[in-house]
């Protein structure tokens, strides 16, 4: 039977005590503290059976068996690196890192991103897209923008407007109808929601004053995939304005008239703390007038 390796974090706490023959300067390169260091290269002695080190005073010295060690350990290490880089992308800038709804992400940054660029050629952004609160929790992220109610997404964040709740279809759908005959026209349709509202098409019957009960056959898990379905003709969404709006403008969708709803849920904008402060400012302002349009 193989014996099992020993913990990575041993053979990297020995490759860099023996660089820098010294259990100090190995714990500022990798982030540990010196003791923690002492007790890796021990831990990897005893498994070993062998003494790497002569401890001094004066420091550090290899012994015959960590002379022998250390070119395959090294080596190792330098195939390790050399296997992940090549996943990691060539970045010399500063990286604002901004974790959003995927719905914004899509629907509201990514038609403009190019502007942003152009204007701030000096600043690499990434983009994490979220669906629930608790993807956020990981991130760390510079800037966060996420959907929900005020008791979700914190004290710290500012909602943006629009927000409000209306209905949209694809051109196609929406010439089947005459407005003042919406009321009758769409318990016949196919209706698309987001999960997660507190208002929905039962608010819209009671506008509308429909005796029929109105029940979404699709649920979705974000207001960007109600847009998309909508776009598709697959049926009238009830979704976020902030979403639909540059759908709407270019015609790609037809609002179909329906006094909006004001929405309790919505999204919310915060800027965390950042050790790249001019970058984010510069992010903020920008996404500000892009959604006051």
């Amino acid at each position: 039977m193989q014996k099992p390796l020993p913990p990575l974090t041993w053979l990297r706490a020995f490759e860099a005590a023996a660089r820098h023959l010294s259990f100090t300067l190995a714990a500022e390169e990798l982030g540990f503290t010196q003791s923690a260091i002492s007790q890796h290269v021990r831990a990897l002695e005893d498994r070993l059976g062998a003494q790497l080190f002569v401890r001094s005073h004066r420091g550090l010295v290899l012994t015959d068996e960590g002379r022998l060690l250390l070119p395959d350990v090294s080596a190792a290490m330098g195939m390790l690196v050399a296997a992940t880089e090549r996943f990691l992308p060539e970045q010399d800038k500063p990286t604002l890192v901004i974790a959003t709804s995927a719905s914004i992400a899509h629907w509201v940054i990514a038609p403009h991103i190019a502007g942003f660029q152009a204007l701030n050629p000096d600043i690499a952004i990434q983009l994490v897209t979220t669906v629930w609160p608790d993807d956020f929790v990981a991130t760390n992220a510079d800037i966060e923008i996420r959907f929900g109610s005020p008791s979700v997404v914190g004290r710290d964040a500012d909602r943006l407007h629009p927000c409000f709740l209306h209905l949209v279809a694809a051109p196609q759908l929406a010439q089947s109808i005459d407005r003042t005959e919406l009321a009758s026209w769409l318990p016949k349709q196919t209706l698309i929601q987001p999960v997660g509202l507190s208002k929905g098409w039962r608010d819209v019957r009671k506008m509308l004053r429909i005796r029929e009960d109105l029940r979404p056959a699709l649920l979705v898990d974000t207001h960007g995939m109600a847009v998309n379905l909508a776009l598709e003709g697959a049926g009238v969404a009830l979704c976020h304005g902030l979403i639909s709006r540059d759908a709407v403008r270019q015609g790609r969708l037809i609002d179909l008239g329906m006094p909006q709803i004001e929405a309790k849920e919505g999204y919310f904008l915060a800027a965390k703390a950042s050790a790249l402060p001019d970058q984010q400012h510069r992010f903020l302002n920008w996404f500000k007038y892009l959604v006051a349009g």
